[in-house]
């Protein structure tokens, strides 16, 4: 395969999905965030419970498209572990260091300026450290540093896997990258459900995802799922049954090694679904595309953008203006915007430069 076609040869437009799992994270978060403040919040459809899975098809559609740029560059003996880390570094680290300053600023100085009431129950020094070094989930877990912070933890799982999986893509013979994989994948899950690494659990070091994922992208290279394209009924099926996981609570099973099983599998053909299955219908919209490509800041800064909407609605309320029903929908339709501005300025003026600076590394 030649250079030009491997540039060439793009998956459908899956911008529009980032953009929904950065949504419903962000469904997710607003009616805790009022719910401890004391405002009115509506929590009881499934949908506004699903923040946690959202970012778990977030590991999978990472892995998906990482092993499967990583597995192409293999066949072609041309993977370089120094491009694939910097850009990485370039994609991740700039928006990823300067949430962990502004976070830590907002905690332990703007809130006490404010004569706003939080307690930081760490040590400062600790947490740097922990977030620093890509371990923002044991420090969310065992701390709980307040939701600017603790929404990191998918961000260092991402960064965990990034540093496991090219030195292990490396090493592997191309031709066993399949084999390998599915074994490693097997074994974590199975290790990851036991009782004695309950550790793996709390934590949430939920890799399996993202090694399915790139499970899946290597099927598809080697031409092994052309069966779920023989018919437009099987990704019509597989479309809703994502959508009834999303809407309804029929896939959650009290076992966790089951749901984790239902997720895993479901949400891998989902994402192949929409990558392979569209017999030609895709979405491209220009707005639903830049949405898109902002989202990572969207999933980054609405917690920002939430706190300072409830600071606002909290003042509000005092004056007794609105009911609880309106006072619901400013709070969605302001903390959505608010997020989608921050994400849209971070995008066009901060990370366009290590954008720019990323494309020097293909």
């Amino acid at each position: 395969m030649s250079s030009k076609r491997l540039h060439l040869d793009r998956l459908p437009n899956l911008d529009p999905l980032r953009f929904l799992l950065a949504s419903l994270v962000l469904f997710f978060h607003i009616p805790q965030l009022s719910r401890n403040q004391g405002l009115p919040y509506f929590l009881d459809a499934p949908i506004f419970n699903r923040g946690t899975e959202a970012v778990y098809m977030f590991f999978v559609l990472s892995g998906f498209l990482i092993i499967r740029l990583i597995y192409r560059y293999k066949q072609r003996d041309d993977f370089s572990i120094r491009k694939f880390y910097i850009r990485r570094i370039l994609r991740i680290f700039p928006l990823y260091y300067l949430i962990i300053i502004f976070g830590f600023t907002f905690y332990w100085l703007i809130l006490p300026a404010l004569n706003i009431p939080f307690e930081n129950n760490y040590n400062l020094g600790e947490g740097v450290l922990l977030t620093t070094f890509f371990l923002p989930n044991i420090f969310g877990r065992l701390y709980e540093p307040g939701g600017i912070l603790e929404v990191l933890w998918s961000i260092g799982i991402e960064e965990q896997f990034y540093i496991l999986i090219a030195p292990l893509l490396f090493f592997i013979r191309k031709h066993r990258i399949l084999l390998a994989l599915s074994v490693l994948t097997l074994a974590y899950f199975i290790v990851f459900h036991l009782d004695i690494f309950e550790a793996l659990q709390r934590f949430q070091f939920v890799y399996f995802f993202l090694f399915s994922g790139g499970i899946v992208a290597i099927l598809e290279e080697k031409h092994k799922l052309e069966f779920l394209k023989i018919s437009a009924g099987i990704p019509i099926l597989i479309i809703i049954a994502t959508s009834l996981y999303f809407f309804t609570d029929l896939f959650r099973f009290n076992e966790l090694w089951m749901r984790n099983v239902t997720t895993t599998l479901l949400f891998g053909l989902f994402v192949h679904t929409l990558a392979h299955n569209n017999f030609g219908k895709v979405l491209n919209h220009n707005f639903l595309n830049h949405l898109g490509h902002i989202s990572y800041g969207i999933y980054m800064f609405h917690v920002i953008a939430l706190n300072f909407v409830v600071f606002f609605m909290l003042k509000i309320q005092e004056l007794k203006i609105f009911n609880a029903t309106i006072t619901i929908f400013l709070i969605y339709i302001l903390t959505f915007a608010l997020t989608i501005l921050l994400a849209h300025i971070s995008y066009k003026y901060f990370e366009t430069y290590f954008l720019k600076l990323k494309t020097k590394f293909r």
